[in-house]
C-alpha cells in the first residue's frame, strides 16, 4: 500500500492535479460564459469551444511543467501536438455525451446551486473521469518516455 501510494503520489501526478485543476477551471469558465451567452440548446458549441481553450492551455503547461518535455522544436511538436489533442478528442466525446445525458435525461439545466447552472454542476464529476483519462493518455503515448 505505501509502495502504492508513493507511486502515485510523486512530482509528476501532483503538478498533473494543479494544472488538470486549472485547465478544468478554464473548461469550466468557457463553457459556463458560452452556455450563458448561446443558451443550452446550443450546448455542444459550447462544450467544444471550452474543450479547443482547455486543452491549449492543457499542452502549454502539461508539456514543460509535468512531463518536462522540453523540446519546442517543429520536429517534436507536429508529434506531440496532433496525439495530445488526438488524446484529448477521445475524452472531448466522452465528456459531451455525458453532459448530453446530463442534460436531456436527468434535465440539470433546469436547476441550480448558488447561482451556477445545474448543467455546470454536472460537469463536475464528469470532469474527474476526464482528467484521469487524460493523464493517462498523455504518461503513455504523448510524453512517455524513449
Amino acid at each position: 500500500m505505501k509502495n502504492l501510494l508513493k507511486k502515485l503520489l510523486n512530482r509528476e501526478t501532483l503538478l498533473y492535479l494543479v494544472f488538470g485543476v486549472l485547465t478544468t477551471l478554464v473548461n469550466f469558465v468557457v463553457f459556463d460564459l458560452c452556455n450563458r451567452l448561446l443558451g443550452e440548446r446550443y450546448v455542444l458549441l459550447s462544450e467544444t469551444a471550452a474543450f479547443v481553450i482547455s486543452v491549449l492551455f492543457a499542452f502549454f503547461t502539461n508539456k514543460p511543467f509535468v512531463f518536462q518535455s522540453k523540446d519546442w522544436s517543429w520536429q517534436t511538436l507536429k508529434r506531440e501536438l496532433p496525439s495530445f489533442f488526438g488524446g484529448r478528442i477521445l475524452s472531448f466525446v466522452i465528456e459531451a455525451l455525458l453532459v448530453l445525458l446530463a442534460r436531456d435525461l436527468l434535465h440539470a439545466g433546469q436547476y441550480s446551486l448558488l447561482g451556477i447552472n445545474g448543467l455546470t454542476l454536472a460537469k463536475v464529476p464528469i470532469s474527474v473521469l476526464v482528467v484521469i483519462l487524460n493523464y493517462l493518455f498523455s504518461k503513455l503515448l504523448v510524453f512517455r518516455k524513449k
